[in-house]
């Protein structure tokens, strides 16, 4: 419940007129002093099995079938990539011998194609050369022919000299008389080579376009390898890429069936690792239990032996200070839960002290409350500069008895203990920022506390 009255700016009312929520009349506090002291130290006992500690959910935990099963993937994958990857370099070896034997047939091709053009530049020679011998020999047999039928014309014994008195003027004259002396010395034997030459060169012909079509066979022949080559050249480049392509989907199905073998396998360390970390968070509360209890039996025997004796000056609420002592108290009762440090891959800021809701919570030192209310991560939260300039943080608070720019003095109550937020269990986060920084700055409260005489047990 909210406190009544709220203090008002400029308020300067001493310690014994302010009523917190809990607090007894001041005429029974001394007389009820060793009781108190007693009931606290019961209820510090009585703590240690009740909040919750600081210890995250425990994360999934694999079973030995599910990382059985995926290690027989992972296995069955790779005996699977090792398969494939063979057929591919069995695939790629014949690939480079049909390749091999590709170029073979495209080198006896050209080779072929050459030797046709080359018995074709033959044939064509032969041809000419032929057209040539029959134009001279048929020439011959003209002039031959010419000859004989003036001869048959002029009587069958015409002689050379006959012949030549019968001519009809000189020109005549000197042309009969070259025809008898080509006639007489060459016509028997020009004719005779002429058509010699004109049967060679027909057979020599002949064999020319033989070789033509011989030639032309064979480059077709090579054509036809050259074809056949190529297309399996294609095949196997084909039977490559299939093959290929399989490992590579094989490839992607073991690098799965990894992933999932290392993600069970690194769930499985992490539930571990979280058992080993609650394992020793439990025995370090039990300790800390263990050691509260003595400290608190120590402390009631010392109350109850000093409490007539030593008088105090009540500042309200549960918190009290003796004359003479700093002017810095423990800000609740409890059980320390969690200590500031490292926690799961990030930093605990503060020191958490474990109680049940509605446990007084009470102002560390004295000074100016500088916020308090909702605040992320705390739920609700109070925020207290101190006189020397440090700031102090109280989070997860279930009610707060103050608000911003209220003076406050040490050991006065401010809230009380809750579970808002994000909290595991009942508990104070207590920070302390030595800056002055509201939300940063933050160090280690328990040596802090410490070098201002108040121990915070359990670290």
């Amino acid at each position: 419940m909210p406190r009544q009255p709220l203090r008002a700016s400029g308020d300067h009312r001493t310690p014994t007129t302010t009523h917190r929520p809990g607090a007894a009349p001041r005429g029974s506090r001394r007389a009820l002093t060793g009781g108190l002291v007693g009931l606290l130290a019961v209820a510090l006992v009585t703590l240690g099995a009740g909040p919750a500690l600081a210890v995250p959910a425990a994360p999934g935990n694999p079973s030995d079938a599910e990382i059985g099963s995926a290690q027989a993937q992972q296995d069955a994958a790779a005996a699977e990539v090792g398969r494939i990857a063979a057929l591919v370099a069995s695939a790629e070896a014949q690939l480079e011998q049909v390749q091999v034997q590709a170029e073979a047939a495209g080198t006896a091709y050209l080779a072929a194609e050459e030797a046709l053009g080359l018995a074709q530049a033959a044939a064509d020679e032969t041809a000419a050369q032929l057209a040539t011998a029959t134009a001279s020999v048929t020439a011959a047999q003209g002039r031959l022919s010419d000859f004989s039928r003036n001869s048959y014309m002029n009587g069958a014994a015409l002689t050379s000299e006959v012949a030549l008195l019968d001519a009809g003027g000189p020109a005549e004259l000197v042309e009969k008389a070259a025809m008898l002396d080509w006639v007489a010395e060459n016509q028997l034997d020009v004719l005779g080579g002429l058509e010699v030459a004109r049967v060679a060169q027909a057979n020599a012909d002949s064999a020319a376009r033989q070789a033509v079509a011989e030639r032309a066979t064979a480059e077709q022949a090579a054509a036809d390898a050259k074809a056949d080559a190529d297309a399996q050249v294609a095949g196997q480049e084909a039977a490559v890429s299939a093959a290929t392509a399989q490992k590579q989907a094989y490839d992607a199905q073991l690098q799965a069936a990894q992933v999932q073998l290392l993600s069970l396998q690194g769930a499985r360390n992490a539930y571990q690792a979280w058992l080993d970390q609650k394992a020793a968070e439990e025995a370090a509360a039990a300790a800390a239990q263990a050691q509260a209890a003595a400290a608190a039996a120590a402390a009631a025997a010392a109350a109850t032996s000093s409490a007539r004796s030593a008088p105090s000056v009540d500042y309200g609420g549960g918190g009290s200070i003796t004359p003479g002592s700093s002017n810095y108290v423990l800000p609740a009762a409890g059980r320390t839960s969690s200590c500031y440090g490292s926690r799961w891959g990030t930093t605990h800021f503060g020191v958490d002290v474990a109680a049940p809701i509605g446990t007084p919570i009470y102002a560390a030192t004295s000074g100016t409350v500088q916020r308090a209310g909702a605040a992320t991560g705390f739920g609700q939260a109070v925020y207290i500069r101190g006189d020397d300039g440090a700031v102090t943080v109280y989070g997860h608070v279930n009610r707060y008895f103050v608000s911003a720019g209220e003076r406050v003095s040490a050991g006065e109550q401010i809230a009380e203990v809750g579970n808002k937020g994000q909290s595991t269990g009942p508990h104070l986060h207590f920070e302390v920022h030595p800056s002055g920084a509201m939300y940063g700055g933050q160090v280690d409260p328990v040596p802090w506390m410490a070098a201002r005489g108040v121990t915070i047990r359990g670290c």
